[in-house]
């Protein structure tokens, strides 16, 4: 029999995550994998090479780990068009996926410098401040910072769990129309850690939305922090060609 040359040169971590990849595939988004313990007993490594290879899964999207629970297989990572804007609800159900929401905080309260500036409000003015949890088939997905001028505060009369924000809105007579966004990378924060189950620290995908109605005028200025191994984003562009000569 052939020995296969490039075992020998594998490092244990990746044996062991490939191993981990075949069991994966039988399992279901959420099933929890063996601990880093039991990993560390089942393929007589360190606990150091136990955590190489999950951390090797983390970064491939196959699997997320909740500080204090445990490791859990990771659901089908959620794609979005960002030449089209979706309610969440809408993108969510579109995916075949279940979406919901836990409303953290919900009132009207003095702006930001920031919100006042993108939502052209005047100092001191009071914004509506909407903070949600997203969730797809109940994993957590996006925890949403929307700021609306105070004029739209009836929104807060609305289901924010269940309901849609842009529907709200609506019901204002506010129309979103169009927008701008800008997609940066940053540390989780504390709040971040808590409601995304990832570790303080960890990468985020941050993005920025300033949404505007048909005449230019703002109505929603939110700040968006995804878990990168459960949601990414599609750019769609074409590419200028050079004038010929």
């Amino acid at each position: 029999m052939v020995s296969d040359p490039t075992r020998a040169f594998a490092p244990r971590y990746f044996e062991i995550a490939q191993a981990l990849r075949a069991r994966i595939a039988h399992l279901q988004p959420h099933d929890q994998l063996a601990s880093d313990a039991e990993l560390c007993t089942e393929f007589g490594v360190s606990r150091m090479t136990a955590r190489a290879a999950v951390s090797q899964l983390v970064n491939d999207g196959l699997v997320y780990r909740e500080p204090g629970r445990g490791t859990f297989v990771a659901p089908p990572v959620v794609d979005r068009q960002l030449s089209n804007l979706l309610g969440f609800n809408a993108e969510m159900l579109a995916k075949g996926l279940e979406p919901s929401s836990l409303l953290i905080s919900a009132e009207v309260v003095p702006g930001t410098d920031i919100q006042l500036d993108k939502l052209y409000l005047e100092p001191g003015s009071k914004v509506v401040n909407i903070e949600r949890l997203r969730m797809a088939d109940g994993a957590p997905l996006v925890l949403d910072y929307n700021a609306l001028p105070a004029k739209y505060a009836g929104v807060l009369e609305t289901d924010l769990n269940s309901g849609s924000l842009h529907s709200a809105l609506l019901a204002e007579g506010a129309i979103p129309a169009q927008g701008t966004s800008t997609i940066t990378a940053e540390g989780a924060t504390k709040q971040d850690a808590t409601y995304l189950r990832v570790e303080e620290g960890s990468p985020l995908v941050v993005e920025r939305r300033l949404i505007r109605d048909p005449r230019g005028t703002p109505v929603e200025w939110t700040e968006s922090h995804y878990v990168p191994e459960r949601y990414s984003i599609t750019a769609q562009f074409t590419v200028e060609l050079p004038p010929q000569t």
